[in-house]
């Protein structure tokens, strides 16, 4: 494969070298037109329909048609002031449930590789991504124009997906929606039905694509061979990435700002920290089990306990008024005592 960018990824203040690769491509044949009497193939000009000149390419503007017959035509200059985002980067606006991005958003699909010494914080990226269950929103410029796209993870690798705006998806408006069809529970359940006789598991190389297989036999049978050539694009290398714990420190520290959040506030780094020295501070449960164990042999309390239990249950009471229910106790206790010992002493 061939990269069809360079740039990096903003990932807070942390910079991601990446090389961009079509995930995708067509295998639809293409033809060219020709002249049928000879093969020669069809040309054609640039002219001008005013004056009737050929155009050169650096003589062609864009042109706006605002309709009547009159064009408003822009130059490179009229572009240039235009908001559109370094053509060297991936700026992460924010991560999302990757089930809250409707499929019909997507465009087209780009792998990432990662370039020189961006490996690292390319795989941190990556298995973050993995371990939060999100997708990526970020704004990349592609061939002159900001786009929406998504990244999320396929097979170890960043998958850059480009995105429609929402202003570019039709809404669908036909005459059956408003109208009252009522379908029958048997319909509904022999339809179910039938959809539960046809099911399987997804396995997209069990389908080819039969038309295109017979058009490249036919072409196959007239031609011998063909020589492919990829002419190499030369792009000039991004800037090394920045310390990763300190940029990623940095980042947490000014997004927490930015929602007016306290800075003495545990971050994600912090909070790892912790998390790593947690095996050390684990003797708190034993403790509770220690703590129940106590508790069991305090049923066998000797002679000496139970006059240190009486000696506090006097102090507690006001002298001389010791209640007929306290008595018994004592009593009880007294008797309880000897059986207690010889418990023990068997």
């Amino acid at each position: 494969m061939r990269a069809i960018w360079k740039g990096a990824v903003s990932f807070g203040l942390v910079s991601i070298a990446v090389k961009l690769f079509s995930a995708t491509e067509e295998k639809d044949i293409r033809f060219h037109q020709v002249h049928r009497e000879d093969g020669g193939r069809i040309r054609y000009k640039r002219t001008c329909s005013v004056c009737g000149e050929e155009v050169s390419y650096d003589d062609i503007a864009k042109g706006y048609d605002i309709g009547g017959g009159e064009m408003v035509v822009l130059t490179d200059a009229d572009f240039a002031d235009l908001p559109l985002s370094t053509s060297h980067a991936i700026d992460v606006l924010e991560f999302v449930p990757a089930e809250q991005v409707d499929p019909i958003l997507y465009n087209k699909a780009y792998f990432l590789e990662p370039e020189g010494t961006a490996t690292k914080p390319y795989v941190l990226l990556r298995d973050a991504l993995v371990d939060s269950e999100r997708v990526a929103i970020v704004k990349i410029a592609l061939r002159q124009r900001e786009q929406l796209a998504t990244l999320r993870v396929r097979e170890g690798v960043l998958l850059l997906n480009t995105m429609l705006w929402p202003d570019e998806i039709r809404k669908p408006d036909f005459g059956f929606l408003g109208e009252d069809i009522t379908v029958r529970p048997p319909e509904l359940a022999m339809a179910s039905s039938l959809i539960d006789s046809m099911a399987g598991e997804f396995e997209p190389d069990a389908f080819t694509d039969d038309y295109r297989a017979a058009l490249q036999e036919v072409i196959d049978a007239k031609v011998e061979g063909r020589e492919v050539v990829q002419p190499e694009e030369v792009e000039e290398a991004p800037a090394a990435a920045v310390d990763l714990m300190a940029a990623l420190k940095a980042s947490v520290e000014r997004a927490k700002a930015a929602r007016g959040e306290s800075a003495a506030e545990p971050t994600p780094i912090s909070a790892a920290k912790s998390a790593r020295k947690t095996p050390a501070e684990k003797p708190a449960a034993p403790a509770k089990k220690a703590a129940g164990k106590a508790a069991a042999p305090a049923k066998k309390t000797t002679a000496k306990k139970t006059t240190e239990k009486k000696t506090a249950a006097k102090k507690a009471e006001p002298a001389g008024k010791t209640t007929g229910k306290a008595a018994e106790e004592k009593t009880g206790a007294r008797k309880a005592a000897p059986k207690k010992a010889a418990r023990k002493t068997a």
